[in-house]
């Protein structure tokens, strides 16, 4: 029996980007207003998210990895410095570690959350290691509230790439609201929130998020609109070019605004998944507690990965890979050291067709379609 795919075959892509409409309508009037570059629209941004956090500030940014690398400057993190990280994240985080001059101390992740815990982080703790960088894998928030204590009194500083994570929890509070910890947001096209591209910061001080600003605008002192009423203007240190234009925040203006429908839709997609991945042999599902998570990705561990990911791309269906480790990766291998856990997963990681527009009916023939290749490729199978 040949089985039908669903019309329209949302999941014949891995992900997309979800817009609701009003965003092309936000950028035209930005562009009409001759709003290009950074001004009012993105502090209405940037107010907008620090409202929806409960927080007092967020730095907007041109990209996810500018948020990190301006972040990791603002902590003083620099050459000679370790960054424990996991190896288990896309290759942007470890670049903005290599960019800020200091260098990863790759570190094992829980296979069935692709997370890093705290017994991971203390066995690796060395004199150097100057920052930890969790990655809020697939959403689900990383809780490392049982060592804070250890890594205040070694000034260790908590800087998580979040670019996953936006709108989920750790233990009842919003991600990016947890104090003490730098937390970095990605809008990237397929995020969460989108603003078709841009990230964000939010700063434990009034003086780190100075700071910040400061580094996203080549070091320069002064906002954009005190530096039009002036003749001149300040430059006190290092600085990128990294903010972000106002028709991405107008983007994000809009999507905000309808953030907690997308947020459904994803948890109702990832417990769609999640029914019929249960009963599924040969697939396990990676867990993001998705009561206190909204859903970046569903994926699965699967045995004879690449075999399964090409039959099933080979029927259209828009499987995918996050992500290859990095400490295996050439422009990472001098950092390289042995993580088993983290080498297996990475043969067997698969990600399933995941975005808001999907149905569960895409779902159940994402599922069928899963089961069949993975009995076709079973010992038993006739």
């Amino acid at each position: 029996m040949t089985m039908a795919a669903p019309d329209p075959f949302e999941a014949a892509e891995n992900a997309r980007p979800f817009l609701h409409g009003q965003e092309a309508t936000a950028m035209t009037e930005a562009l009409q207003a001759g709003q290009y570059g950074h001004n009012l629209l993105v502090e209405q941004f940037e107010q907008s998210v620090a409202a929806y956090l409960g927080v007092s500030d967020m730095v907007a940014v041109s990209s996810g990895t500018a948020a990190l690398h301006v972040a990791l400057l603002a902590a003083g993190v620099g050459p000679g410095d370790e960054v424990i990280v996991p190896s288990q994240t896309y290759c942007a985080t470890i670049h903005a570690i290599v960019a800020s001059g200091a260098h990863p101390r790759f570190i094992e992740i829980n296979p069935k959350t692709l997370c890093i815990e705290a017994h991971e982080v203390l066995a690796a703790l060395t004199p150097t290691t100057r920052a930890v960088l969790p990655v809020l894998y697939g959403g689900r928030a990383v809780d490392l509230s049982s060592i804070r204590n250890e890594l205040t009194e070694r000034r260790i500083v908590v800087i998580e790439d979040a670019a996953h994570a936006f709108g989920s929890r750790c233990a009842g509070i919003l991600v990016g609201a947890q104090p003490g910890v730098l937390t970095c947001f990605s809008f990237g096209p397929i995020k969460n929130l989108t603003c078709g591209q841009g990230g964000g910061v939010v700063p434990r001080t009034a003086a780190e998020a100075d700071a910040l600003r400061s580094l996203r605008a080549l070091g320069i002192t002064q906002s954009q609109h005190q530096r039009a009423a002036t003749t001149s203007y300040t430059v006190e240190g290092f600085g990128l070019r990294a903010t972000m234009s106002a028709l991405n925040a107008a983007v994000g203006v809009v999507q905000l605004q309808q953030f907690e429908a997308v947020a459904a839709k994803r948890k109702d997609l990832w417990r769609a998944y999640a029914s019929r991945l249960r009963t599924c042999a040969g697939a396990s599902l990676v867990d993001v507690d998705v009561d206190r998570t909204v859903p970046f990705n569903c994926v699965v561990h699967v045995d004879d990965r690449d075999r399964v990911f090409t039959e099933l791309r080979e029927l259209g269906i828009g499987v995918g890979v996050h992500y290859p480790p990095n400490h295996t990766q050439p422009a990472f291998e001098r950092w390289y050291r042995p993580l088993p856990i983290t080498e297996q997963s990475g043969q067997q990681l698969m990600s399933l067709p995941f975005h808001p527009a999907m149905t569960e009916e895409d779902a159940r023939y994402v599922c069928l379609a899963l089961a069949r290749a993975l009995r076709k490729g079973s010992p038993c199978a006739s």
